[in-house]
């Protein structure tokens, strides 16, 4: 698949203020010369030609052993040292010796899900020769730096959903792991008791196998065992989620690519669209409040943006009028989504509503994060604790190409969810290859 260039929901003010957080964006302009791919990364190291190892690119809410990590943040930047050791999810990357190409940029904190980042820059998704489009948060570097092959692999940190919709609007693959399956010791936390999870991303579900086949072991060998177990698509059932707000076109692109792939697609009720806005409201909620938890001892400190500290003062809010009774209702929506989950394989739809928006100035304000979150269908799987794969998919009739595909599974299903993404992806190709997609 070919990606061009290279480099609200209307709820009170805890549903919507509040969360101008999580999701996020480039090099430290005073130390480092410009990089290719619009500021990808914080920190680079350009890899020796013919090295055929991979290249993994690490978001920098991540620590790595003698670097600073700076979290996007201009004081971590300036007043942090460098890590005295790796963050555990780097454990089995090391032991293979993998080449770290670098720190990926991010937003401030991780908690901004347009994936702006006024200190550092803002990476422009890769998707438009025309338009600077914004690349989503938080793992903007991230997705910037596989999408433009930067990178083979690159590991993102997914809170509301900071993987999958930077992967939506960069053309890459995103997959948000289980909830406690790959350990964020090391990791600059936004919500983890509910919400953090790290995982991988790449330029396609082959590159995203061997992302993950780093964070947990054994898992090409899982991986191996779903593809033979589901070599078709023919046996695997498809519950498909419409949910308000979705731009048609992008819908329209969801359920071709779903039937161009075969699968046996099932109508999932009205009821639960209005299940899961619930659970998105209180996922949001519980986003925000951990920007408070986590973050308030920046809320008056020097080198700190306005947009962050705004998103911190709302996390404040949504935690004294909202927090414990999201947490509350957490139980009741996974026994919901498992109970969906043993009707169907997977849910489907669509990873954010629109094609990416183009950059605006920096207001220094919180007004897109929030427009921002309303856009992406991402947190109720956070809330969940579930697993979900963002694939591109083609977008026809649109500035940009693609779209994305969203898939959610039972927990740690996720050989299983890229197995499902190898068998859409292949009709993807098999489409593009006939002249049928861009």
């Amino acid at each position: 698949m070919r990606t061009f260039g290279c480099f609200v929901q209307k709820w009170s003010l805890i549903g919507s203020g509040s969360i101008a957080l999580l999701s996020g964006c480039s090099v430290l302009p005073e130390l480092h010369p410009r990089l290719p791919g619009e500021r990808a990364f914080i920190s680079y190291v350009q890899p020796l030609e013919n090295n055929n190892q991979i290249r993994l690119a690490v978001k920098d809410n991540i620590d790595v052993k003698g670097v600073v990590t700076t979290a996007g943040s201009k004081r971590f930047a300036r007043r942090h040292d460098p890590a005295v050791k790796d963050a555990a999810c780097l454990a089995i990357a090391r032991e293979r010796n993998v080449f770290i190409v670098g720190k990926a940029n991010l937003s401030e904190f991780a908690v901004a899900p347009s994936g702006f980042n006024e200190y550092f820059g803002t990476p422009a998704s890769p998707l438009s020769n025309e338009h600077k489009l914004l690349p989503g948060g938080s793992s903007c570097g991230s997705a910037v730096a596989v999408a433009c092959d930067m990178a083979d692999v690159a590991f993102g940190t997914d809170t509301a959903g900071s993987i999958r919709v930077p992967a939506a609007w960069c053309g890459v693959v995103g997959l948000k792991t289980t909830h406690g399956l790959v350990p964020i010791d090391g990791v600059v936390p936004i919500e983890p008791e509910h919400l953090d999870t790290v995982g991988p991303m790449g330029k396609d579900i082959a590159h995203t196998v061997q992302g993950m086949d780093l964070l947990q072991k054994g898992f090409s060998g899982l991986y191996d065992a779903a593809v033979a177990g589901n070599p078709t698509a023919r046996t695997i059932r498809i519950g498909r989620l419409n949910l308000p707000g979705t731009d048609p076109k992008i819908d329209q692109a969801v359920d071709e690519t779903l039937d161009r792939t075969g699968f046996d697609v099932i109508s999932l009720h009205e009821s639960f669209v209005a299940d899961w806005e619930q659970a998105k409201k209180d996922g949001n909620t519980i986003a925000a409040a951990g920007a408070w938890i986590s973050d308030k001892k920046y809320l008056y400190s020097p080198y700190v943006s306005g947009r962050t500290k705004s998103a911190i003062r709302a996390g404040r809010i949504a935690y004294l009028t909202g927090y414990n009774e999201a947490v509350a209702r957490q139980a009741a929506w996974q026994n919901r989504l498992r109970e969906i989950l043993k009707q169907v394989d997977f849910i489907a739809l669509a990873t954010v509503q629109t094609p990416p928006k183009r950059i605006p100035p920096n207001l220094d304000i919180g007004i897109l994060e929030v427009q921002m979150l309303n856009l992406q269908n991402t947190v109720a799987v956070n809330f969940a604790g579930n697993p979900a794969l963002a694939v591109p998919i083609p977008l026809h009739d649109s500035e940009v190409p693609l779209t994305s595909l969203q898939l959610i599974g039972p927990p740690l299903s996720e050989a299983q969810l890229l197995n499902a993404g190898r068998l859409v992806e292949a009709a993807v190709k098999s489409e593009t290859a006939r002249g049928g997609a861009p």
